[in-house]
């Protein structure tokens, strides 16, 4: 891991693809909150580099309404923007990356610069851009590390086939393949949860726990995407991804330090445990437009003029994986994610067993502990308490600690933010390493064939609503009880 010494030398941010929607939406914002809060080495530079032909002065204006600017602001924001430049290029032509290397090349005073590469760019030109980049590009005189944005590929061989030739190219150190959800606050705070307290680990086991949900929902359907999202799918898109890595922190044992190497050995080593997911466990759906909806909701997803009439591209998934090792035989990991649902939600569901020798005639529900990684963190237990008053009445309660009530004055960083600042500090704790993403496609890739093959076609399930009624009961199967009974009520500030 760097030094934070080695941040007074010169260090050149590379955002390649940076007329694209992810630039404008997410990096650049990113990028000037890390300069605004002085989380950067002092003498960073920033390039921006795409084919559109346009100065950066059109770059600051399409990032403008997703920048945060507080008050006072104002000129360390024209501080950041002097520090910006941008260059037209192809993605396929050694002599503009030699030109771009010669641009570079011009801010690096000194023995030391470091330069920090990443690829906001679409699949299709990935492999020339990494040649190009090697080829041309490479620091002469410090480090060089390539930021990877998803897709990792389709399946295990465009996966293999992409790590190959990545291999031929660069160190794995010096590659940070960036899943944002393991930026996230919650999803960090899932370790510490784990192994810092002794309440919660005699009971992470196969005796005390029946079944995880780990969900992933969106309240909007394609947006006009359609075309990008019908070559992915849901399953792809979020599931093979996010939500593994998610089960993954969930499940696995104790590291041996928290060494990035370390954490990532055991996130390898539960995912191995894994078997291939059946096709009779996992369901798909695929959203309708809703009559009754406003605007958008009224369209589903085949309505799309960017999507093909028949397509049978899962827009909702259920799947069930289980982990066959000592911990976790036969508890169910059930990974649920959808789009055009009736709410935003990122959680954490661990579901612990009934209450053996019940003595209160089955009133009781199960104790959940829940971990909400989107919107607005928060842990909470959920648990059987008496009601207040005369009557011995059971009812559901919390143990709550919601972060916008507890830590009121602390802005919990983005995503994005923490992952960008780990590759200048060189941790790759946060990024996916080779050997798990091979273990991912493992588990998911005979699964995608099939309902490919077979052409499985998806329940439809109308814009709005929970997803498909079948996706209950399905729930069910795996021994998770949703009763309805208990909404959480997110505190509201005093």
């Amino acid at each position: 891991m760097e030094n934070i010494e080695d941040f007074q030398f010169p260090h050149t941010f590379v955002l390649l693809g940076a007329s694209g929607d992810l630039a404008k939406k997410k990096i650049y914002p990113t990028i000037w909150y890390l300069y605004r809060d002085n989380l950067l080495p002092k003498n960073t530079k920033f390039i921006g580099y795409a084919r559109t032909k346009q100065t950066i002065q059109e770059v600051r204006e399409k990032s403008k309404k997703y920048m945060k600017i507080r008050p006072g602001d104002e000129s360390k924001l024209e501080e950041f923007w002097d520090c910006n430049d941008y260059i037209a290029g192809s993605y396929d032509k050694r002599i503009d990356y030699e030109l771009l290397n010669q641009h570079i090349s011009k801010y690096e005073k000194g023995l030391v610069a470091n330069r920090i590469f990443y690829l906001a760019v679409p699949p299709t030109v990935f492999q020339d851009v990494t040649v190009n980049i090697k080829n041309a590009c490479i620091s002469i005189k410090g480090y060089t590390r390539v930021i990877i944005e998803k897709p990792f590929g389709r399946d295990d061989v465009s996966s293999e086939a992409l790590s190959n030739h990545l291999a031929c190219l660069f160190r794995e150190e010096q590659l940070y393949r960036i899943d944002h959800y393991l930026g996230k606050e919650m999803v960090q705070n899932l370790m510490t949860i784990r192994f810092a307290n002794q309440i919660f680990s005699p009971s992470w086991n196969r005796e005390n726990i029946a079944s995880v949900l780990i969900s992933f929902k969106e309240p909007f359907g394609t947006e006009g995407r359609g075309g990008y999202f019908d070559d992915f799918g849901m399953v792809r898109d979020v599931m093979q991804n996010h939500l593994l890595q998610i089960l993954s922190l969930v499940a696995m044992e104790k590291p041996v330090t928290l060494n990035p190497n370390d954490i990532r050995d055991e996130k390898v080593k539960v995912l191995r445990h894994i078997k291939p997911i059946e096709l009779n466990d996992i369901l798909v759906g695929q959203y309708v437009g809703n009559p009754n909806g406003q605007g958008e909701e009224k369209l589903g997803y085949l309505d799309d003029p960017t999507v093909p009439k028949d397509s049978v591209t899962p827009t909702y998934a259920v799947a069930a994986l289980y982990i066959n090792n000592a911990r976790w035989e036969g508890v169910p990991f059930i990974l649920r994610c959808g789009k055009a649902l009736n709410e935003r939600k990122a959680e954490v569901r661990v579901q612990y067993k009934d209450v053996p020798g019940d003595i209160f005639e089955g009133h009781t529900k199960r104790n959940e502990l829940v971990v909400r990684v989107q919107p607005g963190e928060a842990l909470y237990l959920k648990l059987m308490c008496k009601s207040p008053g005369m009557k011995f009445d059971l009812m559901e309660t919390e143990l709550d600690l919601t972060y916008s009530m507890r830590y009121k004055e602390t802005d919990v960083p983005d995503a994005y933010e923490r992952l960008i600042l780990d590759v200048f500090t060189g941790s790759q704790m946060h990024f996916v390493r080779n050997d798990e993403l091979k273990e991912a496609w493992r588990i998911f890739t005979p699964v995608l064939k099939q309902l490919e093959e077979q052409q499985v076609k998806p329940i439809p399930y109308v814009y709005g609503s929970r997803g498909p009624p079948e996706a209950d009961s399905k729930l069910a199967e795996y021994d998770f009880k949703y009763s309805g009974s208990y909404k959480w009520q997110k505190p509201t500030m005093s």
